[in-house]
């Protein structure tokens, strides 16, 4: 183990997630994965069918269940990870959830929209850099990636995306709503700023990593993301890999895209 670095992914077990992990199992450098999964379940099923689509990757793979919205699972999964490598070389916060889809539904409150993409997108990922920074800064390069949104907050008026312009009165009638996900996200770029302060001394190197909309399974309707243009998660798998690899040391402590440097 000591000759492969230690990748964690969160939320590794679908969509984004399950391509970075797809991405670093079938690289041609030594590289253990920890794909984290919520539903042990499902965690189980993706790694089946990762190794069915990639039988002769060479590269090792384990399951660690990881719940952002418990304590209990997230120091658990501290306690795995100690015990079966001692050490992490980088740590992909790619794990999030939006209830924007579910609020203009009916299925939840305005209030519970918001808050519970908080508790998981910041308060969890915030809690889950936290406990596994011991295993982090054992590495003698450690990494630390928060995988963003779309969510520069200098976007306005005809710029503004996904949402097009609304007729005057109220209430507003919505087909689709990001901004709970999205506002979560913007304070998810303050904690890797931050974290990229904190981390300075100890050379770590930390980014947020903007994919781009992706068709993934977030929000439970990938037929909408697909519809307004979105890529394969196999796009941002790789740009994630890029960064693990060193190819955007030129930017730590900024929003990456594939594109360049994005505004704040």
């Amino acid at each position: 183990m000591a000759s492969r670095k230690v990748i964690l992914i969160t939320g590794g077990n679908g969509g984004l997630g399950y391509e970075a992990v797809k991405a670093f199992f079938e690289s041609d450098k030594a590289y253990h994965v920890f794909m984290g999964s919520r539903s042990v379940e499902k965690g189980k099923e993706a790694i089946d069918k990762l190794r069915q689509e990639s039988p002769n990757a060479t590269n090792t793979l384990d399951l660690v269940q990881l719940d952002l919205a418990s304590d209990e699972s997230i120091n658990q999964a501290f306690a795995q990870v100690q015990s079966e490598v001692g050490h992490i070389d980088a740590l992909l916060n790619n794990a999030g959830a939006t209830f924007d889809i579910d609020y203009i539904r009916g299925k939840t409150s305005l209030r519970e929209c918001f808050t519970n993409a908080y508790n998981i997108n910041v308060a969890g990922t915030h809690v889950m850099t936290a406990t596994f920074m011991p295993l982090l800064l054992k590495s003698a390069d450690p990494r630390l990636i928060f995988v963003t949104g779309l969510s520069a907050i200098n976007q306005a008026g005809e710029k503004y995306f996904p949402t097009p312009p609304l007729p005057a009165g109220w209430p507003k009638k919505l087909d689709f709503e990001t901004i709970g996900y999205r506002c979560s996200k913007t304070a998810l770029n303050m904690l890797m700023l931050d974290w990229n302060h904190k981390l300075m001394a100890d050379g770590v190197k930390v980014w947020c990593v903007g994919p781009g909309i992706l068709a993934t399974n977030l929000g439970g309707v990938p037929e909408l993301a697909i519809q307004m243009g979105a890529k394969h998660p196999s796009v941002g798998g790789r740009l994630l890999k890029q960064v693990v690899e060193g190819e955007r040391d030129d930017s730590v402590g900024k929003i990456v895209t594939a594109a360049g440097v994005k505004p704040w």
